[in-house]
């Protein structure tokens, strides 16, 4: 018998390798080795073949043949160095060299994340070339990078989230040990990485787990993107191999964590909900501290609380609510999917205070009631952005929030997202202003890339400006590889466009080295509307040290006085000006001082930060 770390998959031990396999829909399974002739594999109890192929090297191309069809790649390869419709190799997981064991991990407070793709990061595209650039990471006050997908996928690029082959690193982006080198890295310059898992469905091309058995998927819920994942089947074994995935991320590649795509549409009804059951296996993995995100469109923060609390222990979870406001603050449109925010100030001040804006009552676009109550929940949990790689490519044209605003707007919607209460999220370039869009792509067969690129532009007729000819008609074509190639980041602009680059870096070196701004003091937070555009935050620190933020997305206001208590500093201290959206080291008009002798002045589209310093004479 065999002792092996994992259920599933093929596994170097002692002088060979150990294959098992999930597989109750054929009568007879068979191991192939390529050069070898097949080997009938032993039986077990519960669906389940094994065999030990005695000499057997790492880099061996195997599958398994089912009733003699195939052979079949590993639902569990660990590599498919030729795409996921190839034959698995076999890996040493064990023989790359980490030196990360004083890295103790990461836990949400605190965090800098950072969005990155892959294949579009570089113009090489790959995670060798990516860890060139970790340098950048750490100089811009990055903590945290979330990675996008990197299951194997077939065709030359993709976003990801049509993975097939879960345990297996894309090829396209390198091998397995290039992906552990990238970790290794970061947790030596002190940064963390997560990875972007998608586990309420799997692609449509290059699936082959139907041929294995017919547990996998269940016709039990709708799923938008294919058939729904079966997690509540007695002895399901797609919840075995989601939970063994989740672990072998964490264990085998020393990932800080996972973020979970669209939980709403990862259906079970057992007792112990499969996520439940993942975020604990993923904690037992390691003894390192470890971040669990999730995207959960109906705001459900149930998920948030811990299993004592029958939630599912999720440490965050992405706010569209505070993206939408700054979408529509920064463009002045509210069509589709934005239609229930106004980007006005109150929603900026109830974000601050509150995270997400939907706890539970009507949301009209849906014409329901969206999201459960969550005026308890600790800012950090709620991760705040102006961008992400889905908002981005839904704007049709792929464009970027610097490029749908002013620049003063994008500036002071810049500060709020990077000071306010939550833990901020940027996505790749935007910290230097890039001009490359951000495009969906996905390389298909031609008739699978046909539905694929209609489906996109139906989901994109719910915006009207996108919907007639005239727009559709220009929407880049998600399989062509002009699409992919646009959406490379140009380096060179991170020195072209050192001003947004500086905007970026000194507001995260701002709200890292405030004591008060980072929530590493017991603060509490307050804010007030000061015009149909402009408002004002207060973060109270201890004895009187307290911190005002003051935001206007509309015109200059004059106030000669302003009757709110919010705006008065703490006794025996005056606000000072410690910085400001309008610095000409952002390319900025230049600062000016808020409070003078006849009342106020808060410029137009700006952001500023008022500290309470001691008065010298009163």
């Amino acid at each position: 018998m065999v002792l092996r770390r994992y259920e599933l998959g093929a596994e170097c031990a002692g002088d060979g390798v150990s294959f098992r396999v999930f597989a109750d829909k054929p009568r007879e399974v068979l191991l192939h080795v390529a050069g070898d002739a097949p080997r009938l594999m032993t039986r077990e109890g519960g669906g389940y073949h094994e065999f030990f192929v005695a000499g057997l090297k790492p880099g061996a191309r195997y599958g398994f043949l089912l009733d003699g069809n195939g052979p079949y790649p590993d639902p569990a390869s660990r590599a498919q160095p030729q795409g996921p419709h190839e034959l698995s190799e076999v890996v040493a997981t064990k023989l790359f060299k980490w030196r990360d064991a004083d890295w103790r991990g990461v836990r949400i407070e605190g965090q800098i994340i950072y969005e990155m793709h892959v294949g579009v990061f570089t113009s090489e595209g790959t995670w060798r070339a990516a860890t060139e650039k970790l340098g950048h990471f750490r100089d811009l006050g990055v903590t945290l990078i979330e990675m996008m997908p990197v299951a194997s996928f077939p065709g030359a690029f993709g976003w990801g989230y049509d993975g097939v082959a879960l345990f297996a690193p894309a090829q396209q982006y390198g091998t397995p040990d290039d992906l552990r080198a990238f970790i290794d890295a970061a947790h030596r310059m002190s940064m963390g990485v997560i990875l972007d898992v998608v586990y309420n469905h799997l692609g449509p091309d290059g699936n082959y787990l139907a041929c294995y058995s017919d547990r996998y998927f269940t016709s039990r819920y709708k799923n938008d993107w294919g058939d729904a994942l079966d997690f509540e089947s007695p002895h399901a074994p797609m919840r075995e191999l989601v939970i063994e995935n989740a672990r072998y991320w964490i264990e085998d590649f020393h990932f800080d964590g996972l973020r979970l795509d669209a939980t709403q549409s990862i259906n079970d009804a057992s007792p112990v909900h499969v996520v439940t059951e993942l975020v604990r296996t993923c904690r037992a993995a390691t003894t390192r501290d470890i971040v669990i995100v999730g995207e959960n469109e109906p705001q459900h923060a149930s998920l948030l609380r811990t299993s004592r609390q029958e939630g599912w222990g999720v440490d965050a979870l992405w706010n569209d609510d505070f993206h939408h406001s700054a979408t529509v603050a920064a463009t002045g449109h509210d069509e589709a999917y934005y239609e229930d925010h106004r980007g006005a100030p109150q929603e900026f001040v109830s974000a601050a205070k509150h995270g997400f804006l939907f706890q539970g009552q009507r949301y009209a676009h849906q014409d329901n009631r969206r999201g459960e109550p969550a005026l308890s929940v600790a800012p950090c949990h709620f991760v705040n952005f102006i961008e992400n790689h889905d908002q981005i490519a839904n704007s049709g044209r792929g464009r970027r929030n610097h490029q749908s605003t002013s620049p003063g707007r994008h500036r002071a919607l810049t500060a709020l997202m990077l000071l306010m209460p939550g833990t901020p999220m940027l996505f790749q370039g935007q910290e230097f202003s890039s001009s490359a869009p951000f495009f969906y792509f996905a390389d298909h067969e031609p008739e699978l890339a046909e539905q694929v690129a209609k489906g996109r532009r139906d989901f994109l007729h719910q915006f009207e400006s996108l919907a007639g000819e005239s727009m559709v008609s220009r929407l880049h074509a998600p399989d062509a590889p002009a699409t992919f190639q646009a959406s490379k980041l140009d380096w060179r602009e991170a020195q072209s466009h050192r001003e947004s680059l500086a905007l970026h870096r000194d507001l995260i070196a701002l709200r890292q080295g405030d004591d008060v701004l980072s929530g590493r003091r017991r603060i509490s937070v307050d804010g007030s509307v000061l015009s149909s555009h402009a408002f004002l935050l207060r973060y109270c620190g201890d004895d009187g040290d307290d911190r005002l933020l003051v935001f206007n997305l509309g015109r200059d206001l004059h106030r000669r006085s302003i009757p709110d208590p919010l705006v008065a500093p703490p006794l025996n201290r005056s606000w000072r000006l410690v910085w400001s959206s309008e610095h000409p080291d952002y390319n900025g008009d230049g600062p000016v001082e808020i409070e003078r002798n006849d009342g106020w002045l808060i410029r137009g589209e700006s952001a500023c930060v008022l500290r309470a310093i001691n008065n010298i004479s009163r």
